[in-house]
């Protein structure tokens, strides 16, 4: 199916350009979209897809800033999405927890040597998990093997039940161990939520502060992010926001807004585009690490067959994504998906130029609404990252 699928993709993006260069015979000048344009048309194609709501924003190379939006922020009156709304940040949090780490690397609190037992002694210990044997850096990394447990909802019954379940990290952790491992420590790529549980559990350990606080001090302040939030263990979000939706099947579109993400030292933070756009940028200028560090962080690994199906030619660094552009390069991102909210971001190696969609409705019900959703997502971060400086002649 995903062979088709890029093929399909590959046939749309192949036709789009063929019209374009026909349009630019007919002018001196290229007749194509202009970037605002190009933002506009693939935030209403994500939309088209059947996705109740969409905000973008792009930052330019000179500072400057293009918001779109489509669709609805809420299905039942129609109001339009805010293009300041608040989302919940969901797995792009493991980037802020990454470059915390190398913070403390950095500063010699830690090193991405150290085993997770000599921080968590005997917390991972359990049918073929050793402690022993996983190191910091494959936390990072996704090549610990520890197994992916966390605790999720399949259908509206089950959202109606777990929305308010509260977990703590040793629970969290307890539930991943009870399993066999993916693979033995460093031999394999595999997400794993429950590796940034530990690397939080690591965190309060070596500073005697939650990720949170560290996360708050080390970066939002200095960043000057007031519009970065951890939410803890509220189920609802600051105003304004979408209202968010997960499509369980035909029929079977839900309000999933109220909940509390069950990882809730890590997945609570909610956000906004404009916030994540400034981090991001801000990590890959180098204003949150030292030169080594960050050269640590984009030391990458081939992430697994299953996500090149979502991110193809992706690549996975220390909480952070190195995927290709189609004009050349490559960018830098950390996607997140929790709780109804979808967000792709990139920011380019240089620092210049970012942008992030944030998309209120996961159509998480069969294998082809997720690629379809990915893929348009991508196509967007794709197009804006490399659309040209309006300053170019």
């Amino acid at each position: 199916m995903s062979s088709i699928l890029r093929k399909h993709l590959a046939m749309a993006l192949g036709v789009a350009t063929l019209l374009a260069a026909c349009a630019a015979t007919t002018s001196a000048k290229p007749a194509g979209p202009s970037p605002v344009e190009r933002l506009r048309q693939d935030a209403e194609a994500i939309h088209a897809l059947g996705i109740s709501g969409v905000q973008v924003r792009v930052i330019a190379p000179d500072g400057r800033q293009s918001v779109a939006t489509s669709g609805t922020a809420d299905l039942d009156t129609g109001r339009p999405v805010p293009s300041n709304g608040y989302f919940r940040m969901a797995s792009t949090s493991k980037a802020l927890v990454a470059t915390v780490v190398l913070q403390l690397e950095a500063e010699g609190r830690l090193s991405l040597h150290d085993t997770v037992d000599h921080w968590l002694p005997g917390v991972v210990q359990s049918r073929g998990n050793d402690g022993s044997r996983v190191t910091i850096r494959q936390l990072l990394q996704h090549t610990s093997g520890i197994p992916d447990g966390l605790p999720g909802y399949t259908t509206p019954k089950e959202y109606y039940q777990q929305r308010h379940d509260v977990y703590g990290p040793e629970q969290l952790v307890a539930r991943a161990v009870a399993h066999a491992p993916d693979f033995p420590p460093g031999k394999g790529w595999a997400y794993s939520n429950t590796g940034y549980v530990l690397l939080d559990m690591i965190i309060q350990k070596a500073t005697g502060h939650p990720t949170h606080q560290e996360i708050e001090n080390r970066i939002l302040r200095p960043l000057g992010l007031d519009q970065s939030l951890w939410n803890g263990t509220s189920p609802t979000l600051p105003q304004p926001h979408a209202q968010a939706y997960q499509l369980f099947g035909p029929g079977s579109r839900v309000d999933v807004t109220d909940q509390i993400p069950v990882d809730h030292e890590n997945l609570s933070w909610v956000t906004t585009t404009r916030d994540e756009n400034v981090f991001l940028r801000a990590l890959l200028a180098g204003d949150l690490l030292p030169t080594r560090q960050l050269a640590e962080m984009k030391q990458t690994v081939p992430v697994s067959a299953e996500v090149q199906q979502l991110w193809p030619g992706g690549r996975y660094g220390l909480g952070l994504v190195e995927r290709p552009l189609s004009c050349g390069g490559t960018y830098w991102s950390h996607e997140g998906g929790d709780g109804g909210y979808i967000t792709l971001n990139g920011v380019t190696d240089d620092a210049r130029r970012s942008a992030v969609v944030s998309m209120s409705e996961a159509r998480g019900d069969t294998p082809k609404h997720i690629l379809d959703q990915e893929k348009a997502a991508s196509s967007l971060i794709d197009h804006a990252l490399c659309a040209e400086d309006p300053s170019t002649p």
